[in-house]
C-alpha cells in the first residue's frame, strides 16, 4: 500500500486493514513522531538516570520545585465529561471482538478498552483492535463464536475508554523517517483520528486511561500531544478526557501535579495495584531488606505501604474535583460454588473498604463481578453518581509512609516462589502466541502479574533471600523448581496441549528475566522481540 512520505508499514496489509491505516492517518501519526518522540525518548532517560539516584542509595519523596502546585488551593480538573459522570462500575478487558461486545454489555458503566496490560503488541492484534472500537462505535459489530452462539450489542453500553501502551514501548510495524514509532502515540493517533469526531457524534468523546507514567513531566508531554492533536482535527480544547494509573512509586509522589498537568484533559487517577507493587520491587531492587516484599499474594491493599498510597490518591483527587478510581477485582467466576463464595466475599470486602474510602468505583476482570461491584457502590452512592463531595480533608500522608515497606507483614515462602514461577511461565507462553489477558487459577492474569511475578524472583535471588523454611534462593533452586512447575503444567494440560503450545520459548524467557544479571526495565520489551 502507498505510505506519506517518511512513512514505511512493516506488517502485512490483511483484510480492512487500510481502513485504519489510511494516508490521513499515517500522516497524522508521522506528525505527532516529529513533534514529541524527541521528548519521549529524554523523559525515558530521565526515567534511568532516577534510578541511578535511587541505586545509589538515594529515596523519592515531594517535590520540592512544584510545592507551589501543591499548596495552591485554587486549582481544580475539568468537570466529568458526559458518559464518564457515573463510573460506579468499570470493566477491563482486550479489544478483540467477542470481549468488546461483552464488556460493552456487560452493565459496567465504563470499558477499560485496553491496548497495554490485557492485550499483546502483535500487529494483527493492534490493528484488529483499532478495527473493532470503530465498528462498536459505529454499532456494526457482531460476532459468532465457533459452537455458533451469536453476540451484538445491547442498547445501552459502556463508555469506551482507551488505554494506549505505555511511553516505554515501540510499535516496531511503523516507521516514520526510519525509525520506529512510539506504541502510545501509535495507539492514541489511529483512534483519536478515526473515532473522536464519531464519539463527540454521540454525545460522548475520546477517553483514555495513561499507564506507566512516573513524573508530572512525562503528563506535561501527554498534555501537550492533547492539545496538538485537538487543534489538528479541529476539535474543541478540553474534549479529550485522560484518566492517570498511579502505578509507579515515584508518580505517587506527584499526584497532584500529573492533575495539575492535565487538568484542562483531566478524569481523574485510578490505583494501579499490581504494577505499583512491581515498580516498589523494580526501583529498589538492589537495596535488600528494607524494600523486599513477601509472598506476592500476601500483599493487600490493607499493608500500611498499600493503604497510605490508596488514602492520598482518594485525598487527592477529591481535593481538586478529580475522580478516584479503585483497583482490579481479578476474580474469574468458577463452577466450583466453594471457589466462587470464597472469592465473592473477598472481593465484596476490597470493594465495601474502596467504596468507604471515598473512591468514586472500581474496576473488574469479568463481566460477571459487575453486579457485586455495582451493588457495593450502590450502597455508598445511592442516587449520587460519584463522591467528589467526600474530600477526605483528615488524611495526610508522608513520604515516610508511601515508603513504609518493611511494616508489611508476610513471608517469603517456597510456595510463593513456586507460583511466582507457574503464573510467570503460564502468562507467558499465552502472551508470546498473541494472548493478554490470560485465566489463571480462576484469575484473570495481564502483564503486570507477569512483571511482579518474575521481579520478585529476581530481587530475592539478587539479595540471597532465605525462604522462611531456610531455603536460600539460588540460581539452582529457581532453575529445578521451573523445571518442575513446568512438568506440573504438562501432567495438567496432557502431552498434545503442551506439545501445541510455547513452552520452550515461555520457560526461555522467563529463565532468562528472573536470572539474568541485568534487570530488564519490562520484560515486554524482549518479548515484544520475539514476536512477528
Amino acid at each position: 500500500m502507498s505510505t506519506p512520505d517518511g512513512v514505511r508499514i512493516d506488517g502485512p496489509i490483511k483484510d480492512r486493514y487500510d481502513e485504519v491505516l489510511t494516508d490521513g492517518a499515517l500522516a497524522f501519526l508521522a506528525d505527532l513522531h516529529r513533534r514529541f518522540d524527541g521528548r519521549r525518548r529524554e523523559l525515558l532517560a530521565l526515567r534511568d538516570s532516577r534510578y541511578a539516584e535511587l541505586a545509589a542509595g538515594g529515596t523519592l519523596d515531594f517535590l520540592a520545585e512544584t510545592k507551589d502546585v501543591r499548596e495552591d488551593d485554587s486549582w481544580r480538573v475539568s468537570d466529568p465529561a458526559p458518559g464518564l459522570v457515573d463510573r460506579r462500575a468499570e470493566i477491563t478487558g482486550p479489544t478483540d471482538r467477542k470481549m468488546t461486545i461483552n464488556a460493552l454489555n456487560s452493565g459496567a458503566r465504563v470499558w477499560l478498552a485496553d491496548l497495554e496490560d490485557a492485550n499483546t503488541p502483535l500487529w494483527e492484534v493492534m490493528i484488529e483492535g483499532q478495527l473493532n472500537l470503530r465498528d462498536a462505535i459505529e454499532r456494526r459489530i457482531d460476532f459468532t463464536s465457533p459452537e455458533g452462539k451469536s453476540y451484538a450489542l445491547n442498547d445501552k453500553v459502556a463508555t469506551i475508554v482507551v488505554r494506549p501502551r505505555g511511553w516505554h514501548l515501540p510499535e516496531k510495524h511503523i516507521l516514520v523517517d526510519g525509525e520506529r514509532t512510539s506504541g502510545s502515540i501509535t495507539d492514541f493517533g489511529l483512534y483519536f483520528f478515526h473515532c473522536a469526531q464519531k464519539q463527540i457524534d454521540n454525545g460522548l468523546g475520546p477517553y483514555f486511561y495513561l499507564p506507566k507514567m512516573e513524573s508530572h513531566l512525562e503528563a506535561r508531554l501527554w498534555n501537550d500531544v492533547f492539545v496538538h492533536a485537538q487543534d489538528a482535527l479541529g476539535i474543541p480544547q478540553g474534549t479529550i478526557r485522560a484518566t492517570v494509573l498511579i502505578e509507579t512509586f515515584p508518580a505517587a509522589f506527584e499526584m497532584e501535579e500529573i492533575l495539575y498537568e492535565l487538568r484542562d484533559h483531566s478524569a481523574g487517577l485510578n490505583a494501579g495495584r499490581w504494577d505499583y507493587m512491581f515498580s516498589v520491587i523494580k526501583k529498589f531492587r538492589t537495596r535488600g531488606a528494607e524494600f523486599m516484599l513477601p509472598d506476592r499474594n500476601s500483599v493487600t491493599m490493607t499493608v500500611p505501604f498499600m493503604r497510605s498510597y490508596t488514602e492520598l490518591l482518594v485525598r487527592t483527587c477529591h481535593k481538586r474535583g478529580a475522580h478516584a478510581i479503585g483497583g482490579m477485582a481479578a476474580f474469574i467466576p468458577s463452577k466450583d460454588e466453594t471457589v466462587n463464595k470464597a472469592a465473592f466475599d473477598k472481593v465484596r470486602d476490597d470493594k465495601t473498604r474502596e467504596a468507604g474510602d471515598g473512591f468514586d468505583g472500581s474496576w473488574v476482570a469479568h463481566p460477571g463481578m459487575v453486579a457485586l461491584c455495582t451493588e457495593v457502590f450502590d450502597g455508598v452512592l445511592g442516587d449520587k453518581p460519584n463522591q467528589l463531595d467526600k474530600t477526605r480533608d483528615e488524611v495526610s500522608v508522608t513520604a515516610e509512609q508511601l515508603l513504609d515497606i518493611t511494616s508489611t507483614p508476610g513471608a517469603v515462602t517456597e510456595a510463593g516462589l513456586r507460583s511466582n514461577i507457574s503464573v510467570g511461565v503460564q502468562y507467558l507462553e499465552a502472551w508470546l502466541r498473541g494472548t493478554g489477558a490470560v485465566g489463571i487459577n480462576n484469575l484473570m492474569e495481564d502483564a503486570a502479574t507477569a512483571e511482579i511475578s518474575r521481579s520478585q524472583v529476581w530481587q530475592w535471588l539478587h539479595n540471597d533471600v532465605h525462604l522462611d523454611d531456610g531455603q536460600v534462593v539460588t540460581r539452582e533452586l529457581v532453575e529445578r523448581l521451573i523445571d518442575e512447575e513446568i512438568d506440573a503444567i504438562h501432567q495438567k494440560i496432557g502431552d498434545e496441549s503442551f506439545a501445541a503450545g510455547g513452552w520452550d520459548d515461555a520457560r526461555a524467557l522467563f529463565t532468562q528475566m528472573a536470572l539474568s544479571d541485568d534487570f530488564a526495565e519490562f520484560l515486554t520489551l524482549p518479548a515484544y522481540e520475539r514476536m512477528p
